[in-house]
């Protein structure tokens, strides 16, 4: 490669890292702005945004995703079957939505999250979830109360639909918005960001080279997704709920077997939380500001509570009852980060290995020069270091569940992506149903093409991109979901047609709006 090629790519690293920083950090050139700071201390634009229609909607709510906790829980072992119209089951929505949750940031997200922002992170992580769980009850019960009908009988929906059908035609600017920021998320964060993970898993595991990697996920994805949302929802459904559970056990048992360090681990979250810090390894001088930028929006690249993907997934369960789909909503973020990212740093953050930073040897694999996954899957070998064909048995459970939940979460953002490009699509005049079928085709051939050549992207682009498709796609659902807290509200008290619903018959998909 040549010197101006590389400067190039260097620049635009910059500028990518600059626009990210500023979204998520509040500062521009890494300097705080006056007018963004206090004390001169910068305020997160979306980390701000989130939290505060998150803790509106929390108090609207009078705390129902915590109050309501248990009985979601009760409720997930009678939703395997469906009881209303729908496409899948409310368990296989849920299932679905998780596969979209559960991937790349549970893993090496989490190890991202505390090398940008030390062990504090995580804490910011677990208030983000607890808040995203009242972005997720909100989502998931205006998908149902919201949603349209195909002239051949599917159902479907998702923010653009409550935005169409829930704020009304006026709105149709802010749902394009909303799809257009999906296409670009679905992209980069659903795609390429997996597709590189799932490549480094099978290189890791298997030796093999990444684009190989990506070329047989290409190909395994294609034979699913070419089913449509109930082919992913069967697979999502066999798969999730399965490797979930084996991975929280192998992370509970790496903690039983450090469990006198489990305090100290602890101790390291909380006083980061709130105290600047500074560590050997992956970050220095690391302040509160960082440890909440980090933890909130690796929170939400994992949980993706108030993003609007997850939504789009519920609006297909075989339901009438929007406040049983909106718990089922709310459990997935629960699970996904309260449960299963708190495992990933636990482990990473109490297991002690042979690690080194810098030349010199350090006790756990967060202080060390490992990145990314490399970290998860290290604490993990530590934890279990007892070979198989020469891999330790924790980096062979890691990276077979790495693989396989991003597998999912591939095929989950495939249709999240459909769901915005059909959108768009029926905004044409004259667009039919036989219409958004070719297009369909379309969109799940560029999917595999483009997970063929995300394999083998720079990392450090593609998670600084990933950033802000998240803002792109967020954003306007945000503000969508501000608008009609109030139908949430009363959704929350049982009164199942709340809000207004506003539609007009067109000539194209879904024939009203």
């Amino acid at each position: 490669m040549s010197a101006a090629s590389e400067s190039g790519s260097v620049s635009l690293i910059d500028r990518v890292t600059n626009v990210s920083d500023f979204i998520w950090g509040g500062t521009w050139n890494g300097e705080a702005l006056s007018w963004l700071s206090i004390g001169g201390q910068p305020i997160p634009p979306m980390t701000l945004i989130l939290l505060g229609i998150g803790m509106w909607i929390m108090i609207g709510l009078r705390f129902y995703p915590i109050v309501k906790l248990g009985s979601a829980f009760k409720g997930l072992f009678s939703s395997r079957k469906g009881e209303g119209a729908g496409e899948i089951s409310p368990f296989a929505a849920l299932s679905t939505a998780l596969s979209g949750q559960v991937g790349t940031g549970n893993l090496a997200g989490v190890a991202t999250a505390i090398a940008l922002g030390g062990p504090g992170a995580i804490f910011w992580m677990w208030i983000t979830a607890l808040v995203g769980m009242a972005l997720a009850f909100a989502e998931g019960s205006l998908a149902i109360r919201y949603r349209e009908k195909t002239s051949d009988g599917i159902y479907r929906g998702g923010p653009m639909t409550y935005i169409m059908m829930g704020l009304g035609k006026k709105w149709t600017w802010l749902a394009i918005v909303f799809c257009l920021g999906t296409l670009f998320s679905a992209l980069v964060t659903g795609n390429s960001i997996q597709a590189n993970a799932i490549a480094d898993g099978m290189n890791e595991l298997f030796g093999i080279e990444e684009w190989i990697g990506g070329l047989v996920t290409a190909i395994l994805v294609f034979i699913v997704i070419i089913g449509g949302i109930k082919s992913i929802g069967s697979v999502a459904e066999k798969i999730i709920p399965f490797m979930a559970a084996a991975y929280i056990v192998m992370a509970v048992l790496a903690l039983i077997l450090n469990f006198g360090d489990l305090p100290a681990t602890f101790a390291l979250i909380f006083n980061g939380a709130i105290n600047p810090q500074a560590a050997t390894g992956g970050f220095a001088g690391a302040a509160i500001m960082l440890a909440i930028r980090a933890g909130v929006a690796r929170g939400l690249f994992s949980n993706e509570a108030g993003q609007g993907s997850t939504p789009i997934a519920h609006a297909v369960a075989q339901t009438n009852d929007p406040q049983q789909q909106g718990r089922m909503a709310m459990l997935g973020t629960f699970i996904d980060t309260i449960v299963i990212c708190t495992m990933t740093a636990l482990v990473m953050l109490t297991v002690q290995g042979d690690f080194t930073a810098g030349g010199e040897s350090v006790a756990h694999a967060w202080n060390s020069d490992l990145e990314g996954f490399a970290m998860t899957s290290g604490a993990f070998a530590a934890a279990f270091p007892f070979e198989i064909v020469g891999v330790p048995i924790g980096t062979l459970i890691a990276s077979i569940a790495l693989i396989l939940f991003v597998f999912t979460t591939l095929l989950t953002w495939s249709y999240y992506g459909e769901r915005a490009i059909t959108f768009i699509y029926d905004r044409v005049p004259g667009s039919t149903r036989g219409g958004e079928k070719v297009l369909h085709m379309i969109w799940r051939v560029l999917w595999c093409v483009v997970i063929y050549l995300g394999s083998t992207l720079d990392l450090t682009l593609v998670w600084r991109m990933g950033d802000i498709s998240n803002a792109a796609m967020a954003l306007p659902n945000l503000l969508a979901l501000a608008l009609l807290s109030g139908v949430v509200f009363k959704l929350a008290k049982g009164q199942k047609d709340a809000g207004p619903t506003h539609t007009a018959d067109t000539p194209e998909e879904p024939e009203e709006y």
